[in-house]
């Protein structure tokens, strides 16, 4: 099924990818193989994801690895997943650092153990000075913190303003992506249909394409048909087709449901 309007203008590159990294677990359960095979399994798609982003002229690519809401999990799984993630960063920051990637741990850093806080350190401090692209992965983050701690941040920096001339930009400018563009596209594979508690903010006028397949499986062809769907659609921005004009929130959720895609709809799908 999909869901759709096309242009016949010129086909268009998102600036700003966001991927929500759904069904390692599922893709682990249907071989019958232990969950952390599933997740360490998708870790390894991040470099090709990485690699075809660049190749296709993106500027910047949000993951989401851990939410705030993922600490329910099995305390098994969520060690697994810190484990995992210093693995990736100790094993990949090199290279990332010499293709002149910036790579960004984003979320609330604070209730992660310490060795893990300090590599994130040292990584962020590697590749600050990296422009060519921008690898933000979201860990304990969620999109509701994300407002209240720019919230929080633009109290402390106007520390004698009243909350009233707190505006939509100096909001944007304290969230954890405030210096990076908005983003164009959100790719959620696995087959949910929801955004999850991510970038809430951010996503008010993103496209929002769906796929079935598991992230384990989600390889370059799959993100090329992501960009060949996006570089279709008639990004409005609030106002009518063919027409610019005042953003208003009504039409941003309309043109948000306009741009739910599904694909390859897997009706066995496991829970």
């Amino acid at each position: 099924m999909q869901t759709e309007t096309t242009t016949d203008g010129p086909l268009q590159t998102p600036r700003h990818v966001a991927i929500i990294m759904d069904g390692n677990r599922r893709w682990a359960a249907q071989r019958a193989l232990p969950r952390a095979v599933g997740h360490a399994t998708g870790a390894k798609r991040v470099k090709q994801i990485v690699t075809t982003c660049i190749d296709a002229g993106v500027q910047c690519l949000t993951l989401f690895a851990f939410s705030t809401e993922n600490w329910r999990r099995p305390q098994d799984e969520v060690s697994g997943l810190m484990k995992l993630l210093m693995r990736y960063l100790s094993k990949e920051v090199s290279e990332l650092h010499a293709e002149g990637v910036q790579l960004r741990i984003i979320g609330d850093t604070t209730q992660l153990d310490a060795p893990l806080r300090k590599m994130i350190d040292d990584v962020h401090a590697l590749t600050a000075g990296n422009t060519r692209f921008t690898l933000s992965i979201a860990v304990n983050y969620g999109g509701r913190w994300d407002i209240l701690q720019a919230m929080r941040r633009w109290q402390a920096a106007h520390p004698n303003s009243p909350v009233t001339e707190l505006d939509e930009a100096g909001l944007s400018r304290h969230l954890s992506t405030g210096d990076l563009p908005e983003p164009d596209l959100l790719i959620r594979t696995g087959g949910e249909i929801r955004i999850s508690n991510f970038l809430l903010w951010q996503m008010a006028y993103t496209e929002m394409y769906f796929s079935d397949v598991l992230f384990p499986t989600f390889g370059t062809a799959e993100l090329q048909a992501a960009f060949e769907w996006f570089g279709h659609r008639e990004r409005r921005f609030g106002a009518a087709a063919g027409q610019s004009g005042a953003i208003d929130s009504a039409t941003a959720q309309a043109s948000l449901a306009a741009g739910a895609h599904i694909l390859q709809k897997d009706t066995q799908r496991s829970a």
